[in-house]
């Protein structure tokens, strides 16, 4: 067991750093995902009630007065004191920050050592049966996510990303609009949220399917063992057999 956790203060998830090609165990990635699974969760709640949620709030132990007005739809309009809705975004940001750079460190061997995640997921999975998968299509899944976490962060931020390229580019970008719309960063979590499950819980990693085709593409230098293994004239075979039982029908 001392020999187990020497091992994994060590390789951590990694096979033997001294391979060409480095492999990663497939087990400890999946509860790496179900452990950052609850980042996107929470975002999940944040952007819907920033989307949907009301923009105003009426205060306390307010009376609403009839105006004797009707708008358009001739609904009543009354008078009451409300306020704008105002939304603190430093805790998310905070959380996106840590989370990019979850992402950003498991790119690399050196930067892995630093991630807690990657550590603690190593430990859980001690004394289980590894599942070797190489380490290609997993980087091309990270690079997904801090994409998908880059674009909330602008979301979230748009006046400080907006000084920021300002004071770094010598621009003039407006620093009170968002030029992320409220759809995009919502939908961006769903898809991130869909596919941290679907690594977590059936193994199913959807960078993975991307650098296989990208692999195909010729697009990626370095092909993994699973992406050669992928038989592409079958599944041509299959797709062609289906539009031709289409074709009949």
């Amino acid at each position: 067991m001392v020999v187990l956790i020497k091992n994994t203060f060590k390789n951590l998830w990694f096979r033997d750093l001294q391979e060409e090609a480095i492999h990663i165990n497939d087990a400890a990635v999946r509860v790496r995902a179900g452990i950052l699974l609850i980042i996107p969760i929470y975002m999940v709640f944040t952007l819907i009630s920033v989307v949907y949620g009301p923009h105003w709030v009426v205060a306390e132990n307010t009376i609403a007065m009839d105006t004797f007005e009707t708008n358009w739809e001739d609904q009543i309009v009354y008078q009451v004191e409300a306020t704008r809705r105002v939304y603190d975004y430093s805790f998310q940001t905070k959380l996106l920050i840590y989370a990019l750079f979850e992402m950003l460190l498991s790119l690399s061997i050196i930067g892995s050592r630093f991630s807690p995640t990657i550590l603690l997921s190593s430990f859980l999975t001690l004394g289980k049966d590894p599942v070797w998968k190489p380490l290609g299509p997993k980087r091309c899944a990270w690079l997904m996510g801090a994409s998908f976490i880059s674009v909330c962060i602008v979301f979230f931020n748009p006046d400080a990303v907006a000084s920021w390229v300002n004071s770094l580019l010598g621009t003039s970008i407006p620093v009170d609009e968002n030029y992320v719309p409220s759809w995009l960063a919502l939908n961006l979590v769903w898809i991130c949220l869909l596919f941290m499950w679907l690594e977590a819980i059936i193994g199913y990693c959807a960078g993975c399917k991307l650098y296989a085709i990208l692999a195909h593409a010729g697009l990626v230098n370095r092909h993994c063992e699973a992406c050669d293994n992928i038989d592409w004239d079958e599944i041509k075979r299959k797709k062609q057999t289906k539009l031709d039982k289409k074709n009949k029908t």
